[in-house]
């Protein structure tokens, strides 16, 4: 049976994995003031950094629509998985369960799940690369579908950011919180929630700090050692590689993946944000 994977544009896979035939990718939108970013390949990170330092009000995002959907699943596979961030970040997941619904009515002897990745960024990534592996490695649909869930029930996703100026424009952060973080320039270290809600994990004076209180994490997390970890980087890539370097030495991860943010992540972990799952 031939499958096709399709995910939303918060999903970072490198450019070589879309090239992929089994990966599609449907864009969200971004505006900030009156510029508007698609994010897809012609998505300018530099750009939407300056314009986004720039204005004083939050950026704003819009979903893929339904159709959007539709004419991704409208490729011929028998199989069909839709991977979109965390339900309660984002209307995605909600337009793609629409979309799966019309598609079904033209094609009712097709197969398709919708995924909540309860997650987002390299959160993403790591399931789509599950589902991959679980459908190439022969198993019927259903299976995939059971194995893949589990594996989502499972992952741990971790970020820290060097500025928290989009996640306190959008209300992400507690008035308490944006007060201490900007005061202060304390580093926040977050976490996602099994449901998919962002949420403090601990803090530090430093980025660096944040980090090494991420690495003390993952090692002393005994469920992490054979897993992959990924690992998503906003303008940010010597830091991606330092952390790759701790985690080698300080994990048991099967392997270590990197990946630059694209659009939507860019918005929400901005510039010199981390962000992992395993």
């Amino acid at each position: 049976m031939s499958f096709k994977i399709i995910v939303d544009s918060c999903c970072d896979l490198t450019p070589a994995m879309l090239r992929e035939a089994c990966f599609t990718s449907v864009p969200l939108t971004i505006r900030v003031g009156g510029d508007v970013f698609v994010d897809d390949s012609t998505f300018d990170q530099a750009g939407l950094l300056w314009r986004m330092k720039e204005s004083a009000t939050a950026p704003s995002t819009a979903c893929p629509s339904p159709a959007q959907y539709v004419d991704a699943m409208d490729c011929g596979a028998d199989d069909i998985y839709v991977v979109t961030l965390s339900a309660l970040l984002s209307g995605s997941h909600n337009c793609a369960a629409q979309a799966r619904m019309m598609f079904l009515e033209d094609h009712p002897e097709k197969r398709v799940h919708i995924f909540n990745s309860c997650s987002a960024s390299a959160g993403e990534v790591l399931i789509a690369l599950k589902i991959r592996e679980l459908a190439m490695s022969g198993m019927d649909f259903n299976a995939v579908v059971s194995g893949v869930s589990r594996y989502i029930n499972e992952q741990e996703t971790l970020f820290v950011l060097e500025d928290l100026d989009n996640l306190r424009k959008n209300g992400r952060l507690s008035a308490l919180q944006a007060i201490v973080t900007g005061t202060l320039k304390i580093k926040l270290l977050m976490g996602a929630t099994p449901e998919g809600e962002i949420f403090k994990r601990g803090q530090a004076l430093s980025v660096k700090q944040a980090m090494g209180k991420m690495l003390s994490i993952m090692a002393q997390d005994e469920h992490h050692k054979g897993r992959i970890l990924c690992i998503a980087h906003c303008n940010c890539l010597e830091r991606a590689f330092h952390l790759k370097e701790q985690a080698l030495k300080s994990c048991q991860f099967s392997d270590i993946i990197i990946c630059e943010t694209g659009g939507i992540s860019t918005v929400y972990a901005n510039d010199g944000g981390i962000v992992v799952a395993y």
